[in-house]
């Protein structure tokens, strides 16, 4: 992804959340070559993810957030302090207000009956479109930081971000379409909307950017605001739904190596 460099810092975040959208849409598209994936793999999978977006909050986000904050008149971790407990705070009032009443609608408008499984299926589809905001929104505030000439944030550490958060979007998309078709959906209707819920990710990419090229002060509140997000969500729904199944060590073990990947990718590459 070194071609980004090439580009303005809007259009290197547009096609870098892109990508993260479409490692989403090939993570979905696994509905169509599987009868059904295993749980076990499924809970790594998702283990790992959550390793993935713990590392990036703070390698990727509170870290620079807090550098960024040195030398000024308030405390330096304030900034990261409190846009983190905000972004926490944002997603569970989505959490409490929104997500339990929203039911799966299917194309003739009509609403289907939701099992006890089913209702499960869809709360975590709805988790997992909910916090791709947040991932966009820390991709596009990366490339906004480095474009700003802020030396805690680079293009290639913004590039590092955005490949983990690909990678890790690959067992989400498989945790989104996998669930529909055991529930009865047709391949294409599970991949469909599998690959949709990472299409959240380029708009918040481009609103992040942007808002940080027009309000630099806003940048560290940002950043903790999207690792705060990420945080959430993964404490709330994908370590209990990657455990749910029993499968405690492989997803422990999943976390623990989503975790060094990315940090590795940020390190090496910021």
């Amino acid at each position: 992804m070194d071609f980004l460099q090439h580009f303005h810092h809007v259009i290197q975040a547009l096609l870098a959340t892109c990508f993260t959208w479409s490692m989403t849409a090939l993570g979905a598209a696994a509905v169509f070559g599987a009868k059904g994936a295993s749980r076990k793999i499924l809970d790594g999978m998702l283990g790992f993810a959550g390793g993935v977006m713990i590392a990036a909050s703070f390698w990727s986000l509170l870290a620079p957030a807090i550098e960024i904050s040195q030398g000024k008149d308030i405390p330096a971790w304030f900034p990261a302090a409190a846009g983190f407990l905000g972004g926490g705070l944002i997603l569970l009032a989505i959490d409490r207000k929104i997500v339990p009443h929203i039911q799966i609608r299917f194309p003739d408008g009509e609403a289907e009956e939701i099992t006890m499984a089913g209702r499960r299926t869809t709360l975590l589809i709805l988790a997992i479109t909910l916090h791709n905001i947040p991932e966009g929104l820390a991709v596009g505030v990366a490339f906004g930081a480095a474009a700003a000439g802020f030396p805690a944030a680079t293009v290639a550490a913004a590039i590092a971000l955005a490949i983990g958060i690909g990678i890790q979007n690959l067992p989400e998309g498989l945790a989104v379409s996998m669930p529909l078709r055991r529930e009865g959906m047709s391949r294409r209707r599970s991949f469909w909307y599998g690959q949709l819920s990472g299409a959240v990710e380029p708009i918040a990419g481009v609103i992040g950017a942007t808002a940080v090229i027009l309000a630099h002060p806003i940048l560290p509140y940002a950043l903790g605001f999207a690792a705060g997000a990420m945080i959430f969500v993964v404490i709330e729904e994908i370590i209990p739904e990657c455990q749910r199944g029993g499968n405690v060590v492989i997803a422990t073990i999943g976390a623990m190596i989503g975790f060094i990947v990315m940090m590795i990718l940020d390190v090496a590459f910021g």
